[in-house]
C-alpha cells in the first residue's frame, strides 16, 4: 500500500477531523476505516438513534452539518454528513489495521490489504470500538435470547415479548423505551446504581451547553447546580425504583467517566410504567434471570447495554502504551511515542462531536509541526 506521511486509523468523527486539518495544513493523510463508509460504527446504531447534541454543535471544522437535517440529526443523516465531509478527503473503506510497529524512523501498519509505512500514526478509533458482556455466572447455559446492545436495532424482533435490557446508560434507556413503544409486552430495565438523568434541553437549552458550562464553573458548585436542575426538571421517580442519585453530575462523571442519561423517553415511560425498573443482573440459571435483590424473572430475551470498551490491545497492546483501562496514557494532542497519536480517546460532557474536534486540532497542529521540524 505503499508509504504516507501521515496515516489515520478510524474514520468516524474523530479522525475525519484530524485529517481534514493536517490536508488544510498541507500534510498528506490517508484514512483507513474497516467499515464500508466513513463513520461505519454509526450504521451499526439502533434504528431510533439521534444526537443528543443539537446540530450547531455538532458539525466538524470547515463544514456545517445542513439545516435540514434539524436540530437533533438522526443517524443515517450524520451518516450522510460524514459522507459528503470525507469527499475531500484520502478515504479507504473496508480496510482492517490489524497491527501497529515501530519500522526503523516510521511506522509499519499491518492490514488486511497488506503492509503501509507511515512517518507518523493517529489512532482514531475511539473509546467504543469492542462491545462489552459481562460473563456473568451461568450466562453459557441462559436458555433465552441474549445479545449485546450494538446487535439491536428496532423493536420488531421483540414485538409480543418479554424483554429484560441491562445497564442504566443512554443505549439501555432507549432501548428500554424503544421495544415498549414498539410492542413488546413487558420491557424492563435493570439498574444496579440510579443513574444521572437530564433533559436533552431544559427551557430550549441543551444540556451539552450546560455540560460545556461545568468546566468553567467552581468544582464546589456543579453538584449542588446539577441536583437543582434535576429537581426543577425531572420528576421524582422513586416510587418506580429510579431515586435521585446522592451525588451530582460532576461527582459521578469523575468517579464512572459515564454521562449522564439524556431524556428522550424513559422518564415518561417509566413513569406510565412501560418501563419496571429491577434490580441488577447477578447471573443466569437456564431460563431465569438472578437479580442482585434475591429475585427471579424469565424474560424471553435480554440485551445488555453493558457498554464498551477500546478494544486496542491487538493493535498497540505490544507496544507498552496503554493503561490499566485500555486507553492510551497519552492522548488529544501529545504523542504516546515519537510518531504514534492517538485522538477522541476523553469521555466528555461536552458532546463527543464537538470536543472530538477541539482535540482533533490539537493534534493535527502538533503532528504537523513535528513533521516539519524532523524535514
Amino acid at each position: 500500500m505503499g508509504t504516507r506521511e501521515v496515516a489515520i486509523v478510524g474514520a468516524g468523527s474523530a479522525g475525519l477531523a484530524t485529517g481534514a486539518l493536517l490536508r488544510r495544513a498541507g500534510v498528506d493523510a490517508l484514512l483507513l476505516e474497516a467499515g464500508p463508509e466513513p463513520g461505519a460504527a454509526w450504521r451499526g446504531r439502533y434504528d431510533r438513534l439521534h444526537l443528543h447534541t443539537p446540530r450547531l454543535l455538532s458539525g466538524l471544522p470547515g463544514l456545517r452539518i445542513p439545516r435540514r437535517y434539524g436540530r437533533w440529526v438522526s443517524r443515517d443523516d450524520l451518516l450522510a454528513y460524514f459522507g459528503q465531509y470525507a469527499r475531500e478527503l484520502d478515504v479507504r473503506t473496508n480496510v482492517h489495521v490489524e497491527r501497529i510497529e515501530r519500522d526503523g524512523d516510521s511506522w509499519r501498519l499491518d492490514t488486511d490489504q497488506g503492509p503501509l509505512q507511515a512517518q507518523a500514526v493517529i489512532v482514531a478509533t475511539g473509546y467504543n470500538g469492542a462491545s462489552f458482556l459481562p460473563d456473568w455466572p451461568g450466562r453459557e447455559g441462559f436458555t433465552g435470547e441474549l445479545i449485546h446492545s450494538s446487535a439491536y436495532r428496532n423493536p420488531a424482533q421483540f414485538r409480543g415479548r418479554d424483554v429484560l435490557v441491562v445497564g442504566a446508560g443512554n443505549s439501555g434507556a432507549e432501548i428500554a423505551t424503544d421495544v415498549a413503544e414498539g410492542g413488546a409486552v413487558r420491557s424492563r430495565l435493570s439498574v444496579r446504581t440510579p443513574p444521572q438523568i437530564v433533559r436533552r434541553a431544559t427551557a430550549g437549552i441543551p444540556a451539552q451547553l450546560i455540560g460545556m458550562a461545568i468546566r468553567h464553573l467552581p468544582p464546589d458548585w456543579v453538584d449542588p447546580v446539577s441536583k437543582t436542575l434535576r429537581k426543577l426538571s425531572i420528576p421524582d421517580l422513586s416510587a418506580q425504583g429510579l431515586p435521585r442519585p446522592e451525588q451530582g453530575v460532576r461527582s459521578a462523571f469523575l468517579a464512572t467517566g459515564t454521562t449522564p442519561i439524556l431524556d428522550v423517553g424513559i422518564v415518561a415511560a417509566v413513569r406510565r410504567g412501560l418501563v419496571e425498573i429491577v434490580a441488577a443482573v447477578d447471573g443466569f440459571d437456564r431460563g431465569e434471570v438472578l437479580l442482585v435483590d434475591g429475585s427471579r424473572i424469565d424474560p424471553d430475551a435480554v440485551i445488555a447495554a453493558t457498554g464498551f470498551r477500546a478494544g486496542l490491545e491487538s493493535l498497540v497492546g505490544h507496544l507498552g502504551v496503554l493503561g490499566a483501562s485500555g486507553l492510551p496514557t497519552h492522548t488529544d494532542g501529545e504523542p504516546v511515542l515519537p510518531g504514534l497519536w492517538f485522538v477522541g480517546f476523553v469521555p466528555t460532557l461536552g458532546g463527543q462531536l464537538r470536543e472530538g474536534s477541539i482535540a482533533a486540532a490539537r493534534v493535527a497542529a502538533a503532528v504537523a509541526a513535528s513533521l516539519r521540524a524532523a524535514a
